[in-house]
């Protein structure tokens, strides 16, 4: 068999092009008197020092970024070399934003400069605008070589997504997204279309737990399949970078080896009763795991940081699919006969016009988990994961462990208000101190935003949610002075949005009736465990609420095992689209039993599964059902590490 192709890179890339001349920029063309440019996308940085790069919102602002994310602990540098055109005077102009300024919220904790060969420009980036712009930074001389660095000032969350340097002095880019999107490309001198990535059979969109498990099972039955997934690890909220435990049973009757992927791709951790493996360290999430056993897998090309931006469709079917780097740019159009949209957000078939719910309005929110250590402790200072753990281990060793943090206008204050982790605050299962706060699920927001379009806005109201309780803790309270934040994710652990509707659609009334279908495909074991905000932390907070509540008791369970029908993993109107993980056929309170990780994942097992018998009998996954359910079963049956 033929190895595996792997496209992408787990590093940063040099991305640094230069031109001039005649450009376009929206409908129209602009000649540019004395047209030259150097242009810096963040992410083609050659080092990216302490910075993070973030793709979770390149639809809305037609890029990714790099964010300091840093805890309040400014990041080392972000350094570039540069090549201009010809030496001589340059505008510079730095795409960025204030990040608190949505909320009208004092101060700008985003601050940042950049350097030009060690020098700083005048202007201080991150403090203006509330949207992405282009910030001006005035004039500067260069010759033909350049380093350019991000300098951060901070450590609280500054960001920068491109830098122009323009010899017309008086050029102004554009905001406009579409008209960016054009000038970008033609400075990249990126090619108009796309390049040709190969036909495959099944391309999986989403490389978290239901998207890993599908690629896995479809290429062990034997047909060829290609893995989008758009950052550096495989997991989704079961990675190193969001961090939260992957929950469900598996390995159920009838049905005993659906789940055999899923437990091995997963570290063999058993949680014990009451234990919180959420927000740990990331040596309990085992990235390498993940990504090993796809890489031993001669039938899945894996585009590792690659996005799926576009789809291309002809009489309800998905024909193609353009996917994007987040560290090039450059685009990639795959062809297959079947498609499978894990991406949470159900990404993929909302622009294929699959059918839909999606209602922004008493959604459950997302979470960014964190932790604290105690920097007294010498082997909780080893295993920290800071940015600064070398100078921290200093510290430490010779007795300099008191961790001062500052006081945070900007984030929300918490000064005279009830949180979890706050002296007196006893959570539901009677957690206080730090136990109530850090690693815990319950700190989500979004329950009235779009979780797709907003969840930059989402994701850095959590920030000001964990910054201003850790300033209250720290220097209103006076608590835990040797303690300070560990780590935190800035990829948001997203629990709803969009759902594609199948040919059944799974709601919580079926779980608790025991209705049972005769398409058996996953086993859910999760309660109708569906969150809101928690009233006793809403005041003055009402819409921007941070602390989230659940559905317990009687009237949320259904008792033992309840296998979903596998039409609900299938598009009811395209008629070449699987789904599995949070973006199945569910009602809203369907979503609450099926959403935990270990579930969607076995979702992807019998999604791979009934893929293979499509590509087998040269049928649609309705056809499955209507025609092959005996042979899909007859799969189910057999163990999920064995080859065809």
């Amino acid at each position: 068999m033929k190895r595996r192709q792997f496209i992408g890179t787990l590093g940063s890339g040099s991305l640094f092009l230069l031109a001039g001349g005649l450009y376009a920029c929206g409908d129209k063309k602009e000649t540019i008197k004395n047209g030259e440019f150097a242009f810096i996308e963040a992410e083609g940085f050659h080092n990216y020092g302490g910075w993070s790069l973030d793709q979770q919102s390149m639809e809305q602002m037609g890029s990714p970024y790099l964010l300091a994310h840093g805890l309040g602990i400014a990041v080392e540098d972000a350094v570039a070399q540069v090549s201009f055109p010809s030496k001589g005077t340059y505008r510079v102009w730095v795409r960025t934003r204030d990040w608190v300024a949505p909320w009208n919220a004092p101060g700008s904790p985003g601050k940042f400069q950049v350097l030009i060969d060690g020098k700083a420009l005048n202007e201080t980036f991150g403090t203006k605008n509330a949207e992405w712009h282009w910030h001006d930074g005035g004039t500067v001389d260069v010759d033909t070589q350049a380093t350019i660095a991000l300098h951060d000032l901070t450590g609280f969350e500054g960001r920068c997504e491109a830098i122009l340097f323009c010899k017309d002095v008086n050029f102004k880019p554009t905001n406009d997204i579409e008209a960016l999107t054009k000038f970008r490309r033609n400075l990249l001198n990126l090619p108009d279309k796309p390049d040709d990535g190969g036909s495959f059979d099944l391309i999986v969109s989403g490389g978290g737990l239901a998207g890993t498990c599908a690629a896995i099972s479809a290429a062990r039955n034997g047909i060829k399949v290609a893995l989008i997934q758009d950052r550096p690890v495989l997991g989704g909220n079961g990675s190193s970078e969001v961090r939260v435990w992957p929950e469900g049973h598996t390995n159920k009757e009838p049905f005993t080896h659906i789940g055999d992927i899923v437990n091995e791709i997963l570290p063999p951790i058993v949680k014990e009763k009451g234990q919180v493996l959420n927000g740990v360290h990331a040596k309990y999430y085992d990235d390498s795991r993940k990504f090993d056993v796809v890489s031993n897998e001669p039938n899945i090309t894996l585009l590792i940081n690659h996005r799926a931006i576009d789809v291309e469709t002809e009489n309800n079917e998905i024909k193609a699919i353009i996917a994007q780097s987040t560290i090039t740019a450059r685009q990639t159009r795959l062809t297959a006969k079947l498609f499978a949209d894990c991406t949470g957000d159900a990404s993929i078939g909302f622009k294929a016009g699959a059918d839909y719910e999606y209602k922004v309005e008493n959604l459950m929110g997302s979470s960014n988990l964190f932790n604290v250590l105690d920097a007294s402790n010498m082997e909780e200072v080893l295993a920290c994961e800071c940015k600064d753990k070398s100078a921290l281990a200093l510290k430490c060793e010779i007795g300099n462990v008191e961790q001062p943090f500052p006081r945070c206008e900007w984030a929300l204050d918490l000064s005279d208000k009830p949180f979890p982790g706050r002296k007196g605050v006893i959570t539901h299962r009677k957690e206080e101190g730090l136990q109530a706060f850090a690693n815990m699920w319950y700190w989500e927001s979004g329950f009235n935003k779009d979780q797709v379009n907003q969840i930059e806005l989402i994701r850095d109201h959590n920030f000001r949610a964990m910054y201003g309780a850790w300033d209250a803790i720290k220097n209103v309270d006076g608590m835990y002075p040797n303690h300070r934040l560990g780590w935190s994710a800035f990829i948001a652990g997203k629990r709803e949005s969009r759902r594609l509707m199948g040919d059944v659609v799974l709601d919580a009334e079926d779980f608790k009736s025991q209705k049972e279908f005769d398409d058996k495909a996953y086993p859910c074991s999760w309660h109708v465990d569906i969150h809101f905000p928690k009233k006793e932390y809403q005041e003055g907070f009402e819409g921007n609420e941070f602390i989230s509540d659940f559905t317990r008791g009687k009237d949320y369970k259904y008792g033992g095992i309840y296998w979903g029908p596998y039409r609900s993993l299938y598009s009811r109107n395209i008629k070449n689209l699987f789904m599995a993980g949070r973006n199945i056929s569910v009602t809203k309170t369907g979503l609450g039993p099926v959403r935990v990780m270990k579930t969607c994942g076995m979702m992807g097992e019998t999604v791979g599964k009934a893929a293979s018998i499509c590509v087998k009998n040269k049928v649609s996954p309705r056809k499955v059902y209507e025609n092959h359910l005996d042979e899909l079963q007859n799969l189910m049956g057999k163990p999920g590490s064995e080859r065809v």
